[in-house]
């Protein structure tokens, strides 16, 4: 962690210093959308990118209360385990059990959850499936599974390859365990990748879901928004289903994001125009 190597305000300017903490960080498009944001809106700051390991969280959070950084994005691994190290988190992230977004509240460093809202945004407009299995146990797959509650779908699963973290999940949220050799018999019409199976890098080719077991799912939704068309996807769409891409969830969440820090909105067709660009230049 070198917040040395990130420009930071004076004491005295009004300059917004963001951030997003997590690790990987190199498939990460917050900080395009966000540096757009703040010159679309008009708002002097920047938003940065600190990767960083579990064991440097409890660093990074007591940085952010003596250096001025307005607001963080959250991302993997550190959803949970950063709950425990502020001052206050919002009922919904509560209920939840990840944060998302950290932003100052007077003197009280606080975390909220905008995944949720995010989750749902692809989702709007659709009619509601009548059944869903999430795979993952993380921060995604939590806010998933309220975004699945939410919209009331009647008959929920989730899979992980720790059944530990499933079964716990399972408990908060009320739904069904699925073993995760056992997941495609569970019969959902929706599967949601939660997992970072198929993000860019070394995974990027990997799919929780075999390419043979696609027959009943009517509709694939993967978390993953880089690269756009994941494995996952793509297997999804060779066998008919429904493909629902991570992108509008991550514009949904990122929306509530910037406008919890500043107030602000941005225009949504040209961020998702300014997003798929950079996705194409990245391969």
């Amino acid at each position: 962690m070198e917040l040395q190597r990130f420009p930071k305000p004076l004491p005295d300017s009004p300059a917004l210093l963001l951030g997003i903490i997590g690790q990987p960080l190199g498939h990460t498009l917050s900080p395009v959308l966000h540096n757009w944001a703040l010159q679309e809106a008009g708002v002097s700051g920047v938003y940065c990118r600190w990767e960083l390991p579990p064991e440097q969280l409890g660093r990074m959070l007591d940085a952010v209360r003596t250096l001025p950084i307005h607001g963080l994005s959250v991302t993997i691994p550190h959803k949970e385990a950063v709950i425990d190290l502020l001052d206050e988190i919002t009922p919904f992230a509560r209920q939840v059990g990840a944060v998302n977004t950290i932003y100052w509240q007077d003197d009280r460093l606080c975390g909220d959850n905008t995944d949720v809202e995010g989750f749902l945004t692809p989702l709007r407009g659709l009619p509601v499936f009548d059944s869903a299995l999430v795979l993952g146990a993380g921060g995604a797959a939590r806010a998933a599974l309220a975004g699945l509650k939410a919209l009331g779908v009647t008959r929920i699963g989730i899979a992980n390859r720790s059944a530990d973290r499933a079964q716990a999940l399972a408990e908060v949220f009320h739904v069904q365990q699925i073993p995760w050799e056992a997941r495609t018999d569970f019969g959902a019409a929706l599967v949601v990748n939660a997992t970072p199976l198929g993000m860019h890098g070394a995974r990027k080719d990997q799919s929780p879901w075999p390419e043979d077991a696609w027959t009943r799912v009517t509709a694939a939704y993967d978390l993953v928004y880089n690269p756009l068309r994941t494995r996952f996807l793509i297997d999804a769409r060779a066998a008919g289903a429904q493909a629902l891409e991570g992108l509008g969830m991550f514009l949904g969440q990122g929306q509530c994001q910037f406008t919890r820090w500043t107030g602000a909105t941005f225009p949504w067709d040209p961020a998702r125009l300014l997003l798929l660009e950079a996705l194409r230049e990245r391969g």
